[in-house]
């Protein structure tokens, strides 16, 4: 098996889903955003009937929440994503003088028969533009720690700034196609991004990364036992030694993925739907990404973006 040769293929194949999720995230909303970011209520409400999603619908149509997002998740239950609802006015005694929104809704559901509401969430719009920024910083401090860690990790060969480079090239990647395939999950059946989108999103990035340093260590392995290869060759001999183990771990792991998919609830979803993702880009990237990068800079196809920073200097070699 060759891959080397076929880097370009790989590298088109990379361009055109990267492209694509770039235009997805463009078109708006580029993502929906959960009641962790936007701010607002989430209520799941189960009722004893059998009731349909259209007929709470029609209730919160009728009190003026036609803005509401209604999911219907196992056990005649269903979670209900409304604006932010004003608080009960109290007075100084703490007796309830008004009666607060969400009161307004358990009154206009009970029509449709009883019910119990078995978890309500309120997160205010600042706190969702914090949860925002905080996302934002925690990524961007992932991927600096992830670059600085590699190119030290690395530093006993040739132009060790490149291993983390292509490492963070990878995880830029991977990052991109999933925000992607949630922009169009968002788009199609309302697959809202929460918390646990962000924890998924620090997961795949971990992965992703622990699967192109499986490479790389070998490929730093293999660069001393054979100093006079080319980097290509030494590169395909360690994606032919590793692929196995990478793809071993990538479908164990997707399988229990999918497992937790079948029997979770929805508000674990975005976090199984990112890590499913996740591992099958985060597998590709590892091997067909990353490592390939180092070939392609080797071989000057990747212009001199960072040639003046000192690490990225070395010894060169031919693909």
């Amino acid at each position: 098996m060759n891959i080397i040769r076929y880097r370009k293929l790989f590298f088109g194949i990379s361009g055109v889903l990267v492209l694509a999720s770039i235009v997805t995230l463009f078109i708006p909303p580029a993502l929906s955003p959960g009641i962790d970011f936007s701010g607002g209520a989430a209520l799941t409400v189960k009722f004893e009937d059998q009731i349909r999603a259209r007929q709470v619908e029609r209730v919160l149509d009728s009190i003026g929440y036609d803005e509401a997002v209604i999911q219907s998740t196992s056990d005649n239950s269903f979670f209900l994503r409304v604006r932010e609802l004003e608080e009960p006015i109290r007075d100084d005694a703490g007796v309830i003088t008004t009666p607060g929104e969400q009161a307004a809704i358990e009154d206009a559901l009970a029509a449709l028969g009883t019910f119990e509401i078995t978890e309500a969430v309120t997160v205010s719009g600042i706190i969702g533009a914090e949860n925002v920024r905080n996302a934002i910083i925690a990524v961007v401090v992932a991927a600096i720690a992830i670059l600085f860690y590699v190119t030290w990790a690395f530093r006993h060969v040739p132009s060790p700034f490149r291993y983390g480079m292509a490492a963070i090239i990878a995880l830029v990647h991977d990052v991109l196609i999933v925000l992607g395939i949630f922009s169009i999950l968002g788009k199609t059946i309302d697959l809202e991004v929460n918390a646990m989108f962000i924890t998924g999103v620090l997961t795949v990035i971990g992965y992703s990364v622990n699967d192109t340093i499986v490479v790389f260590d070998r490929v730093r392995e293999n660069v001393l036992r054979f100093p006079a290869s080319t980097i290509g060759e030494v590169v395909n001999l360690s994606v032919r030694e590793t692929i196995g183990r990478s793809l071993n771990t990538s479908v164990t792991l997707l399988l229990v993925v999918l497992s937790l998919a079948l029997f979770a609830s929805t508000a674990i979803q975005p976090l199984l739907f990112v890590m499913a993702a996740g591992v099958v880009v985060g597998t590709y990237s590892s091997i067909f990404i990353a490592s390939l990068t180092l070939v392609a800079w080797e071989a000057g196809e990747i212009g001199g973006l960072f040639s003046r920073i000192p690490l990225i200097g070395g010894r060169r070699r031919s693909a």
